[in-house]
C-alpha cells in the first residue's frame, strides 16, 4: 500500500516493497474478500441489462473454471488464451487461470486471423476461452495451432459449451501455492521489427503495478470507488492498470461491451453507475471533449489517470473544468509499466511532463552505455531491476530479452529528460514504435502484412503525425512493376491488412512511391520516411 505523506519526497522516501515470498493473483483478488458478505466484485452492462456479481460467487465460478481446466488436461504452466470482450466470464478466465497455476494469454477481440495464430502458436497455448462472435477467426487457423487442445466457447455450437462445462465441475478448489516469481500472464507487445513479443510476467506483477494504480488515482482506494475503463481488458491498461488492482483491493469493477467508443455515452455510463475512477486513453479524452455540457449527465468523479501521449495545458484546463480535477498522466509499457505519473493532489502537475518517479520505481534517463545523466540532459529512459513490475523475460525469446537491458537498466525505447525537480518529459521513440491513441504497433507486423498482398514489391510502415491520435498508421507502398497505382489499390490493401491483423493496425494513409530509402545494407531508413510526413504536416499548418 502506498500511504500519503506530507510531501511527495516523502512519500517516496517511505514506501518499500513487500513482496511475499508466496503470492497468486486469483487469491488476491477474490478469495481473500469472499467473506460471505456478498459485496460486489463485478457490474457488468450488456445493452439494458445490468447484472452484479460478488466475490463470494466469482470464487465460486472461478473455483469451477479452474476444475474445469484442470478435467480437460490442462495443468500448471500451460498457456491458457482468453479471447474475450470486457464481461464476467473474462475476469473469472484470468483469475482461474492464476490460481490453477497456469499461464494466462489475453487476446484483443479486434485481432484477425494472422494475429491470433502467432500469439496462440508462438506461445504455444494448451486451451483457449472464447465466444460466438469470435470463434471464426479460430476456426480459420485451427490447423496451424497443434498445441491448442482444448476451445471453451460461450455461446456457440461445435465445441465445448463454457457453461455446460463449467456446470459439471465443484466449485471447491485449492489454489496452487504459487511463489510471487512464478509465471501468471504473458501479453505480447509489438516490435519494431518481425512479430510481437510476449512479455512474460510473474504473480508479483500486480504488487509491482498497485502504488502506479494508487498515485494518478488519488491514493485509491477510498470510500465509495468504483472503478471503469474503455480500455480492453487484454491490454496492460485494462488489466493491470484497473480490473487485478481494483479487485484486490476489494473495490468494484464497471464492464461494459462497447463495439466503439461513444464520448456522450461514456458520460452517461459513469453517471449512471456512481464511477468514481477511471483510466481513458488520451484519444478518449479528446473525443469527450467534443461533447457539449457534459455537466447535464450528473456524473461525479474522483479521479482519472491516462497514458499514451502528453497531455497540454488545454487538455488540463478541460479537465479542470469538466470533472473539478486535473486528469493524472502515467507512464510505462507493457515490459515494466506504471513507472512515472502525476498526482495534482501531491505535487503540481507540469503540462507536457509524465511525471514524477512512481514510489518504488528506479526511474532514470540514462546514456545509450548505462550512465545517469544529469539534469535536463537527453536520453534514454529506464528503470532499473529488480521491480516487481518489470517483466520476467520476452517468452522464448533470450536474446531480444537480453536486448532489452543495458546493464541493470531496462530501456523504454523512449527519449527524454529529467529536470532539477524529478520530472520526466518525454522526447520522442528510440525506435520505429508507432504511438496511435491507446496502442503502440510495430510497423514489422504489419509490413509482414502488407508483402504478402500480390501488388506489393516493398513497404515501409511509419507514424504519421495526427491531431487527434498522435500518430496514424502510414505504409509507403512500391507496387510491382506491372502493378498501377490506384485509390482502389490502396483500399484493397487497408481491407488485406484488417481481415489478417487488426482494425487498429491498418494503415490509414497509403501513399505510393517508386522507391524506398535504403541504407548501404539494404535496409528501409524508416528514419527518413518519419521525418518527411513530419515535415509535410508541419508545412500544411503554415
Amino acid at each position: 500500500m502506498l500511504e500519503r505523506r506530507a510531501t511527495y519526497q516523502e512519500t517516496f522516501d517511505r514506501f518499500a516493497w513487500q513482496i511475499p515470498e508466496r503470492f497468486n493473483i486469483g487469491v488476491a483478488c477474490c478469495d481473500r474478500h469472499a467473506d460471505g458478505s456478498g459485496r460486489p466484485a463485478l457490474i457488468y452492462e450488456d445493452h439494458d441489462r445490468v447484472a452484479t456479481l460478488s466475490f463470494d460467487e466469482l470464487k465460486r465460478s472461478t473455483n469451477q473454471l479452474a476444475n474445469m481446466l484442470r478435467g480437460h488436461g490442462i495443468g500448471a504452466g500451460e498457456r491458457v488464451g482468453i479471447l474475450l470482450p470486457q464481461r464476467p466470464e473474462t475476469a473469472m478466465a484470468h483469475l482461474a487461470i492464476y490460481k490453477l497455476g497456469a499461464i494466462a494469454l489475453p487476446l484483443f477481440t479486434q485481432f484477425g486471423p494472422d494475429a491470433l495464430e502467432h500469439r496462440l502458436q508462438h506461445s504455444g497455448a494448451a486451451a483457449l476461452i472464447t465466444d460466438a462472435e469470435n470463434i471464426a477467426k479460430i476456426e480459420a487457423i485451427r490447423d496451424a495451432l497443434p498445441d491448442l487442445r482444448r476451445i471453451f466457447v460461450i455461446g456457440a455450437a461445435g465445441h465445448l459449451d463454457f457453461h455446460a462445462e463449467l456446470a459439471k465441475a465443484s466449485d471447491a478448489f485449492v489454489p496452487l501455492d504459487t511463489a510471487a516469481n512464478d509465471p501468471a500472464l504473458i501479453i505480447y507487445t509489438s516490435g519494431t521489427t518481425g512479430k510481437p513479443k510476449g512479455a512474460l510476467h510473474a504473480h508479483r506483477v500486480l504488487l509491482g503495478h498497485l502504488p502506479g494504480v494508487q498515485l494518478p488515482q488519488e491514493f485509491f482506494p477510498q470510500p465509495d470507488d468504483l472503478f471503469w475503463t474503455p480500455a480492453d481488458w487484454a491490454w496492460a491498461g485494462g488489466l493491470l492498470d484497473v480490473l487485478l488492482p481494483s479487485l484486490y483491493f476489494g473495490v468494484p469493477v464497471l464492464a461494459a461491451r462497447a463495439r466503439k467508443f461513444d464520448p456522450e455515452a461514456a458520460f452517461d455510463l459513469m453517471a449512471r453507475h456512481k464511477v468514481r475512477n477511471a483510466f481513458i486513453p488520451p484519444t478518449a479524452l479528446k473525443l469527450m471533449r467534443q461533447v457539449q455540457n457534459p455537466q447535464r449527465f450528473g456524473y461525479a468523479m474522483r479521479s482519472i489517470g491516462t497514458g499514451g501521449e502528453t497531455l497540454g495545458a488545454d487538455m488540463l484546463d478541460w479537465s479542470r473544468q469538466t470533472f473539478g480535477f486535473e486528469v493524472n498522466e502515467f507512464y510505462g509499457q507493457t515490459e515494466a509499466n506504471l513507472i512515472v505519473s502525476n498526482c495534482a493532489g501531491l505535487f503540481p502537475v507540469r503540462p507536457g511532463s509524465m511525471g514524477r518517479a512512481v514510489p518504488g520505481h528506479r526511474v532514470a534517463v540514462i546514456s545509450p552505455e548505462g550512465e545517469a545523466l544529469s539534469a535536463r540532459e537527453q536520453g534514454l529512459i529506464a528503470v532499473a531491476r529488480p521491480d516487481p513490475v518489470m517483466m520476467l523475460e520476452y517468452w522464448r525469446q533470450p536474446e531480444a530479452t537480453a536486448g532489452k537491458f543495458v546493464g541493470d537498466w531496462l530501456v523504454t525505447g523512449d527519449t527524454g529528460a529529467c529536470d532539477e525537480d524529478g520530472y520526466f518529459w518525454f522526447q520522442g521513440r528510440d525506435d520505429d514504435l508507432i504511438s496511435s491513441g491507446s496502442y503502440r504497433i510495430g510497423p514489422g507486423d504489419i509490413e509482414d502484412c502488407i508483402i504478402r498482398h500480390s501488388a506489393v514489391l516493398m513497404v515501409a510502415v511509419v507514424g504519421s503525425p495526427d491531431p487527434v491520435r498522435t500518430e496514424v498508421v502510414k505504409a509507403f507502398v512500391l507496387p510491382k512493376p506491372d502493378i498501377a497505382p490506384s485509390d482502389a489499390l490502396a483500399a484493397e490493401i487497408q481491407d488485406f491488412v484488417k481481415a489478417r491483423l487488426a482494425a487498429y493496425q491498418y494503415p490509414r494513409e497509403i501513399e505510393f512511391v517508386t522507391e524506398l530509402p535504403m541504407t548501404a545494407t539494404g535496409k528501409i531508413r524508416r528514419k527518413d520516411l518519419r521525418d518527411l510526413e513530419i515535415e509535410r504536416k508541419r508545412s500544411r499548418q503554415k
